[in-house]
């Protein structure tokens, strides 16, 4: 998501203390992958690449903000019903990415929701990220961000370096790892995530590949 202003960060938490932690009555389709991002930095990148990479290529029911919502839709209840219906939750870190209320929150609420969450560090080391404190934050925010970030931290990731890494082979890691834990929530129910026959065989041959 992108950056808002310290007086929308404000109205935002303001929200979320009055009420949006309640489960959404929001429409929206079956989720099997959550990407959180800091659009300034990966939209048009890793984030957009690995979107469409799992949605046309194999398939997966994947849920991007820049792909999936459009004007009109209410941004915390389209996001809340999203991240409660996921499977599984992709954090990709950025330099930028603490800067953004929007990611830390929906961070804290895959946390708090108890997802499966496979963290990519995108030119950034964990150690570099931590969050901020600006003033326009209520403290009780700010811990339940921190635990949240800290948590991610502590999780098997991934890291890729966009200046010198392999695009491909990255793409194909972060691909197999996401549908490695999808298979895992799943308990080896392929059918319910929307697989063609074809997919499920190729998904099946390329984790017997890399074992």
């Amino acid at each position: 998501m992108q950056r808002y202003s310290s007086a929308v960060a404000k109205a935002s938490s303001s929200a979320y203390r009055g009420g949006l932690m309640r489960r959404s009555h929001v429409a929206v389709p079956n989720v099997d992958v959550f990407i959180n991002h800091r659009g300034i930095d990966t939209k048009r990148t890793v984030s957009g690449l690995l979107y469409d990479h799992l949605s046309a290529g194999l398939r997966v029911n994947s849920f991007l903000d820049s792909k999936n919502m459009k004007p009109g839709d209410r941004l915390f209840d389209n996001i809340e019903a999203a991240i409660r219906r996921c499977k599984v939750g992709v954090a990709v870190f950025s330099p930028r990415y603490c800067d953004s209320y929007f990611c830390l929150h929906e961070l804290a609420l895959m946390m708090e929701s108890r997802k499966r969450v496979v963290p990519i560090f995108c030119d950034v080391k964990p150690s570099e990220l931590f969050v901020k404190d600006r003033g326009d934050c209520p403290s009780t925010e700010l811990r339940r961000f921190t635990r949240a970030l800290e948590e991610a931290k502590y999780t098997v990731g991934l890291a890729f370096d966009t200046h010198s890494g392999d695009w491909s082979e990255f793409m194909r890691t972060a691909t197999d790892a996401v549908l490695k834990n999808l298979m895992e929530v799943e308990g080896g129910r392929h059918r319910q995530l929307g697989y063609s026959d074809k997919n499920r065989k190729y998904i099946v041959q390329r984790m017997n590949r890399r074992r």
